[in-house]
């Protein structure tokens, strides 16, 4: 379809110029001289809620309202997703100091409230044209239409039927001054309205005025003199008006006619927004041009081609395709039940058509497109990784105007910042985009997760609940998550530290250790063992800390010399309902001590004595012997001699008195065995209770599962004579705490019983691995 006989446009470079404005802030206003159109921006923040403008020129001050702004060449909006009030006022709207049709000075009131206080403030812009005006523009405003020509336009080259029969019509009814006709449809049987003089069509809402070299009409959409068509399926509003002045048998007559595609836009599920127009609005002798923009300034259509918009050609419709992503265009959540966005995009197309006489039609469209509302889900990944014990999950592909204000966890409601240093936690991520996300962090040990638990695996459970935050309008939408993982519930194990008076072990507490118990060999750990073996046990809810001083019930001894031995102690880890074994902890420690004596289950006494006392006259230890003069030291120093004998061989003396036996025997220096006095030899004794013994007075064979004690009983003479006390038996029952002077300085002699509660060892000989219990000297 095609309009009108002589058109043009012409193309202005974007001219962009902030004005600065007495009380406005810089920032807060932008005044721009488009190509053919002045704009002000100005943000709501400063503006408030109900901004509105004013026109000023020397005859007044005029209010711009709707009717007003649609008749005069304005468009004032609220656009909140830039958070602003624009006005775009045409170059040939009213009350525009125009000096001959090339500088165009704009005067405005902005008013607003503030504070609730009324206030004005004055706005004032030159524009300049930077290209010619073409014979004849058309502007396609998303509130009204306009169109100007030249004043002075040569005839057409041909003249059409339908243009002779306006012009009989209009003939009769000239007058010298200018009238107007309003075409209702287009062919040769057109219906024309009674003539109008220009005042009677401005109050019907036209507009018509002349400048120093044009011709402008302008009309609001919808007009009674309008009417609409379809341009190949698109549709399309017309206005149509003849302008004309007889004067004798002259006739001037100017055709006006506006057609602007009024298609309101389409999504395409494939990501594009779709807007059409008939190809040939206008006549055209050659394929037309065109150049595109969203809210800024015109480029050609490749350039558009090459930032992803998809310009075709399809049974004669232009169908321009914008992606959503298209610089200039604007995005908007909206939460209902979840979340959703929608897209606006302002439009600015220039379409350019040559007629045969080859003058340029230009047509510049403004038209607003909103997408429908789309759904935009949230994304979320489970990225737990059960070896950390960490419940990980991030939540990404968030909006820019959306945040996180909550999240739930099992019930319990935490808001966002997490302001505890312990618990979980929320990490804010940005991403491209203008999208960001979050991760949170919840250990499988927060009291927040729900746990279950067999003795195959721990199951760890949380549900989450998201709460997310559309802005400015602060409505929420939620997003829902379950997670799950599984972790070995396998039996705890002890972190095992050496010190110089004993071993340390610590168990961090785990919510599923109520399946496993502690014991120390067969028997239960409990505050009352720990006390009765001189244990110090602390146990609170992160941790059970146990601390064994050296010679306790439960130590294990091997590789006795002069210069130290090992002791070894183990915790065992059993199952609560079957008391089975399930692991152990066990650690070995080096130790040193001035005196020591051993009596094993096996019979075999192990003893380092320190002989410094019992030979003042500086005899060596490595010239002594025990009653029978061949068992001599296995090792000797200076001072101290190292012998490991069984009970019933050297000499050995048994005594039985009461429920108990003692084997005994004595170190000398002399190789005498009947010694004149005492201060020349050390005495040496283990006692075992005759209930614990399994085998007696055997010379093959000894075993026994009860308490041994062992003595090292020094000539009382030396004693004397040194001031040395005689030494007594300490009952293990007795507590030694740490940092006590008898644990830290180990003092000279340790006695050590059988442990009751290991099982009778075999026969293992000197040397073999003791288990002992202390008494202490």
């Amino acid at each position: 379809m095609a309009f009108g006989i002589c058109f043009g446009v012409t193309l202005l470079l974007s001219v962009w110029a902030t004005a600065k404005c007495g009380d406005i802030p810089n920032e807060a206003l932008l005044m721009e001289c488009r190509d053919r159109f002045f704009m002000i921006a100005v943000d709501l923040s400063f503006a408030g809620n109900n901004p509105h403008f004013e026109a000023v020129d020397a005859t007044g001050v005029y209010a711009i309202t709707k009717r007003y702004a649609a008749l005069c060449g304005y468009i004032v909006r609220v656009l909140p997703l830039p958070g602003i009030v624009e006005l775009r006022a045409s170059y040939f709207a009213c009350h525009t100091d125009n000096k001959d049709d090339d500088m165009f000075t704009f005067n405005f009131n902005l008013i607003m409230m503030q504070e609730g206080k009324k206030s004005t403030h004055a706005l004032k812009k030159t524009c300049s044209l930077s290209l010619p005006w073409s014979p004849r523009e058309v502007t396609c405003e998303v509130n009204y239409m306009e169109v100007s020509v030249r004043s002075v336009v040569p005839c057409p080259s041909g003249t059409k039927e339908t243009d002779w029969n306006s012009l009989k019509q209009v003939y009769t009814s000239a007058t010298s001054d200018w009238q107007v006709m309003l075409r209702k449809d287009h062919g040769p049987t057109t219906p024309m309205m009674t003539p109008l003089n220009l005042s009677e069509a401005h109050e019907q809402g036209y507009a018509f005025h002349m400048t120093d070299g044009r011709l402008v009409f302008r009309a609001p959409y919808k007009q009674p003199h309008s009417y609409s068509t379809k341009g190949n399926s698109v549709p399309v509003e017309v206005v149509h008006a003849i302008l004309f002045s007889r004067h004798g048998w002259v006739v001037l007559m100017v055709d006006l006619v506006a057609a602007c595609s009024i298609h309101k836009g389409s999504y395409d599920d494939g990501g594009y927004m779709v807007w059409e127009t008939p190809e040939a609005l206008y006549p055209t002798i050659e394929d037309q041009r065109l150049n595109i923009a969203l809210h800024g300034e015109l480029v050609d259509q490749q350039v558009a081609e090459d930032q992803g918009y998809i310009v075709e050609n399809l049974n004669a419709t232009i169908q321009i395709s914008i992606p959503l992503d298209a610089e200039g265009g604007y995005r908007k959540s909206r939460a209902s039940g979840g979340l959703y966005e929608f897209y606006i995009f302002d439009l600015y197309l220039e379409q350019v058509f040559v007629n045969e006489d080859h003058m340029d039609t230009r047509l510049r469209v403004h038209r607003t497109l909103t997408t429908p509302l789309l759904s935009r889900p949230v994304s979320s990944e489970n990225r737990t990784v059960p070896e950390e014990r960490m419940f990980t999950v991030y939540l990404s592909d968030i909006p820019e105007d959306v945040e996180l204000a909550a999240v739930n966890l099992n019930g319990k409601e935490f808001t966002v910042p997490f302001t505890s240093a312990r618990g979980p936690t929320i990490t804010q991520i940005v991403l491209p985009n203008n999208t960001h996300g979050y991760t949170l962090k919840v250990s499988f040990d927060d009291p927040v997760v729900m746990q279950q638990f067999s003795k195959e695996a721990a199951q760890h459970s949380l549900n989450i609940n998201f709460t997310l935050m559309v802005w400015p309008e602060n409505v929420p939408f939620y997003h829902l998550v379950s997670v799950m993982a599984f972790t070995d519930a396998s039996p705890p194990a002890f972190d095992a530290v050496c010190s110089e008076s004993g071993i340390s072990f610590k168990l961090n507490h785990r919510p599923f250790d109520y399946l496993w118990e502690i014991s120390i060999g067969s028997n239960l750990l409990t505050s009352e063992l720990a006390a009765q073996h001189g244990y110090i046990l602390t146990n609170n809810s992160k941790h059970l800390l146990l601390e064994v001083p050296l010679f306790s019930l439960g130590y294990e001894y091997k590789d006795v010399t002069l210069k130290g031995f090992f002791g070894t102690f183990e915790i065992f880890v059993r199952e609560h309902e079957t008391v089975e074994s399930k692991n152990s902890t066990v650690k070995t420690c080096p130790f040193s001590t001035t005196e020591l004596i051993i009596c094993s289950t096996d019979g075999i006494m192990t003893v380092v004595a320190d002989l410094s006392l019992a030979s003042p006259s500086g005899g060596a230890p490595t010239g002594t012997n025990l009653v029978d003069k061949n068992c001599q030291p296995s090792d000797a120093d200076s001072t101290r001699a190292l012998f490991s004998f069984p009970l019933y061989r050297c000499g050995s003396r048994i005594k039985l008195v009461k429920d108990h036996v003692t084997y005994e025997n004595e170190i000398f220096f002399s190789k005498k065995l009947n010694a004149s006095n005492d201060i020349d030899r050390v005495t040496v004794q283990c006692t075992y209770p005759l209930a614990g013994l399994l085998s007696l007075f055997s010379v093959y064979k000894f075993k026994s599962d009860k308490a041994g004690v062992g003595r090292i009983v020094h000539s009382t003479q030396v004693l004397q004579s040194t001031g040395i006390k005689p030494a007594t038996v300490v009952s293990t029952r007795r507590t030694q705490r740490p940092g006590s002077r008898l644990a830290a300085r180990h003092p000279p002699a340790r006695y050590i019983k059988v442990s009751s509660f290991q099982k009778p060892l075999p026969n293992k000989g000197v040397g073999q691995h003791i288990k002992v219990t202390p008494y202490v000297l």
